[in-house]
């Protein structure tokens, strides 16, 4: 994308689908646009999917293999009685039975929803029953700690394939040998002939008042996951992508299987959890090219130093995007120092399905931007009312900012093709994710005056001191310039004069004593830095502050429990619920 402006004009969604190949008796499948055009061509014999054990050992999936792998499960699942639209759901860590249960759903039809191993019982059992399944693919050990305990409470759930040894299966009721029914099935399937608006894909996001909401997505859906994966990630079929995100989260079915199958490039798949020095290693003997991951994580490789960066061979590496949160403008630099290059961040959610705003490898990365829209995506600034929901013009239009600069509400001209169908079984709370024809993120953003976003925080998170609308990324990135401080989270506080005071969470470095002096140099750093209409008026220090499981801060949780509030859906919680 060498001109941004002439990139908009020419693109069209139209155009973007018409580059699939569709199903030979027409209708669209998410599946065959992975995995069997490829097999089909001259892909077939390219490695699709490199698995990396935790004990070192790697396996490699070509796309032909892919198929014919992905075609048993197919005919596993028809074996079983399965029906088109039914729900199958996964419970494991990053292995290939998890891909290939994945894909090998959406060709018979099915929806897929993965889910997060760490979960507890609760959040495992919420998820099931919201979303009605029918199966479910998990190990030995994760049936018998989270899922034996609620068979009975679901009676939907009517198989569990068990993912392990033939040994620690066979003493365990109620359930069947996935690697057995795959032996006994046709390595050949004929794809249920789908249609672009069936259901693909069901993902779960926590709600803010206790239940999850389940994000439905369909075949179509793939459109954007292409189109992405060429126009962000810069995805061409000689890459060795490497997204480290796990498919329970969105992204690692958006990014970690969808588009990069749909381009013919080969992904690599880390079953290991994070570890400085293998996540180099990755780099430098996978020789991976594009690398997609999350700002926890660089931060985490920041505070070691770029020093060990340079340790290691990266010369593979040409572009580098991350996405889960927003990005610190001193990771961004922080990427030039270790990497030779910056880290590009983008923006989207669960809902999009797909990246809506990036900053883009032929563009000038502005640090701490989301970047522009995408082409084909109309984004815009909207004002909010006095109860924080939409303004609206005597028309029924959203009030749109008309200056550079002023914040407001993140909004999306509804229509591309990722965008989510609903929340499963609740119309009127998706009906509330739209107004004046727009769809509401809940993201507080300002746009500069050359079209770049700037994301503020979440529309619950901002804080609202003596008129002043703060935003909570602004000041924690402040604070974590501070050499003491490793994490730090902000929230509003009640404050009968202001209205909210900001108090911020700190979690600090190793060899930095937690005492007033700190504290209170802390302070004046923040006061010196923001000016002391926006620097916390308080510093707590904490041993680290709550995350999600995608490495967002849980800024609601924080608040919840410095007012004896209810605490809400933790399930996504690192360290479980």
């Amino acid at each position: 994308m060498p001109d941004y402006d002439t990139a908009r004009e020419r693109f069209s969604w139209q155009e973007a689908r018409a580059e699939l190949a569709g199903l030979p008796g027409g209708g669209l499948n998410i599946a065959h646009e992975a995995v069997d055009r490829h097999a089909a061509g001259p892909g077939a014999d390219v490695v699709a999917l490199r698995f990396l054990g935790k004990r070192g050992e790697v396996r490699e999936i070509t796309y032909a293999e892919l198929k014919r792998e992905t075609d048993r499960f197919a005919n596993v699942l028809q074996t079983l009685g399965v029906e088109r639209g039914e729900r199958v759901f996964a419970l494991s860590g990053r292995v290939p039975e998890l891909y290939v249960a994945a894909l090998g759903t959406l060709k018979h039809g099915s929806v897929f929803s993965p889910l997060f191993s760490a979960f507890g019982p609760e959040p495992i059992e919420q998820r099931l029953r919201l979303g009605d399944a029918r199966v479910l693919v998990t190990t030995p050990a994760l049936y018998r700690r989270k899922v034996a305990q609620l068979r009975e409470r679901l009676p939907g759930l009517a198989h569990v394939l068990l993912v392990g040894e033939e040994a620690e299966i066979a003493d365990i009721p109620g359930v069947e040998d996935f690697r057995r029914l795959m032996g006994l099935a046709d390595d050949s399937y004929e794809i249920v002939a789908t249609a672009a608006e069936d259901m693909a894909l069901l993902h779960f996001t926590s709600g803010t008042t206790g239940m999850p909401k389940g994000a439905t997505h369909v075949h179509e859906a793939v459109v954007a996951h292409r189109a992405t994966g060429r126009i962000v990630l810069d995805l061409h079929p000689e890459d060795v992508f490497w997204c480290t995100a796990d498919p329970g989260w969105v992204t690692g079915t958006s990014y970690g299987i969808i588009a990069p199958l749909t381009l013919g490039v080969t992904a690599v798949v880390d079953e290991a959890e994070f570890d400085a020095d293998r996540w180099y290693g990755i780099l430098q003997d996978q020789g991976v090219t594009v690398w997609y991951t999350a700002p926890t994580a660089l931060r985490m490789l920041m505070r070691i130093g770029a020093e060990v960066a340079h340790e290691y061979d990266l010369s593979a590496l040409r572009f580098i995007a991350s996405v889960g949160e927003p990005l610190n403008p001193e990771v961004v630099v922080w990427g030039e120092e270790a990497f030779g290059m910056a880290v590009h961040d983008n923006w989207w959610q669960t809902e999009t399905g797909g990246i809506m705003i990036a900053n883009y490898r032929a563009m000038e990365v502005r640090p701490g931007s989301m970047g522009r829209p995408l082409p084909g995506i109309e984004a815009a600034v909207a004002r909010r009312d006095a109860e924080g929901g939409p303004a609206l013009r005597g028309d029924g239009g959203l009030e749109l900012t008309e200056s550079p600069e002023e914040p407001g509400e993140l909004v999306l001209r509804p229509g591309w093709p990722s965008m989510f169908r609903g929340y499963l079984g609740e119309e009127e709370r998706y009906r509330r994710c739209f107004a004046g024809g727009w769809y509401l993120t809940g993201d507080l953003v300002r746009r500069d005056a050359e079209g770049y976003f700037w994301f503020v925080g979440r529309g619950d998170d901002v804080i609202k001191a003596a008129g002043h609308l703060i935003g909570p990324f602004e000041v924690e990135s402040t604070l974590l310039e501070h050499a003491a401080v490793a994490e730090a989270a902000v929230i509003g506080m009640p404050d009968q004069v202001a209205g909210e005071s900001v108090k911020a969470f700190v979690a600090l470095k190793p060899g930095h004593e937690p005492d007033e002096e700190l504290r209170r140099e802390l302070l004046g750093f923040a006061r010196r830095k923001l000016g002391p209409a926006v620097a916390p008026r308080e510093i707590e220090f904490v041993a680290g502050v709550p995350r999600n499981r995608s490495g967002k801060i849980m800024r609601r949780l924080l608040k919840a429990r410095e007012l004896g509030l209810p605490e809400g859906d933790v399930s996504t919680l690192e360290g479980g619920s």
